[in-house]
């Protein structure tokens, strides 16, 4: 009885000591007492992460390729000129079919301007990538006026004026209508894509406008 008692008491000395020793192991294994517990959630710096990036995307969702970013550096200071442009028909322009498509590019563009920039800034980009911009410049890019354009246009007032705007506008939207032409068959982006077909639409039926103000002037 006493060789029995002796081996049990032995016995439970080796179980306490080993769950001991596996408590001591446990608390020794990571010096986050926390780790590999699931909260439930994601982590801190996955959901910074995530939040970063949902900010980055904020102006541009979706993938994006070179030809939406050629697009966006592109269309900005071509809309720019429309609505430099657009401005010099206050005191000059007459017809008023004329105002009202100036009304209408002044009403479009500007806002599509700001969020071509949002874009660009979206995707980590310049805003400019050395086409030029301003209404004395615009290599590469279709129906830009050039500075002397610019110039004549500003000289002219009444149907002088409507005649000049229309034939300037015309070739300008024409330029215009190619490069979203470009977007829609080689972009991307699907915001940048339905800019462009906004942009085929819109100024497509204004060339026809204009071409119909030519034919009564």
């Amino acid at each position: 009885m006493r060789a029995f008692t002796n081996r049990t008491a032995r016995k439970f000395a080796l179980l306490g000591a080993t769950a001991t020793a596996g408590l001591l192991l446990s608390a020794c294994g990571t010096d986050d007492p926390m780790s590999g517990m699931d909260h439930g959630g994601t982590s801190a710096s996955a959901t910074a992460s995530a939040s970063a990036s949902g900010t980055a995307q904020a102006g541009a969702p979706g993938a994006f390729n070179d030809a939406d970013v050629m697009f966006a550096q592109m269309m900005i200071p071509h809309h720019e000129q429309a609505l430099e442009m657009a401005e010099l028909a206050d005191g000059r322009a007459e017809d008023p079919e004329v105002k009202r498509l100036v009304a209408a590019v002044k009403g479009a563009q500007d806002p599509e301007i700001a969020k071509m920039r949002a874009w660009l800034k979206g995707w980590g980009k310049p805003e400019s990538a050395g086409h030029g911009s301003g209404s004395g410049s615009g290599h590469g890019m279709s129906g830009m006026m050039s500075e002397q354009d610019m110039k004549d246009l500003a000289a002219v007032k009444g149907k002088a004026f409507d005649r000049k705007f229309a034939e300037l506008m015309i070739a300008h939207h024409e330029g215009a209508v190619a490069m979203a032409e470009d977007e829609r068959k080689d972009g991307g982006n699907t915001a940048a894509k339905a800019l462009a077909d906004d942009v085929v639409r819109t100024q497509s039926e204004e060339i026809a406008a204009l071409r119909k103000i030519l034919d009564r002037l």
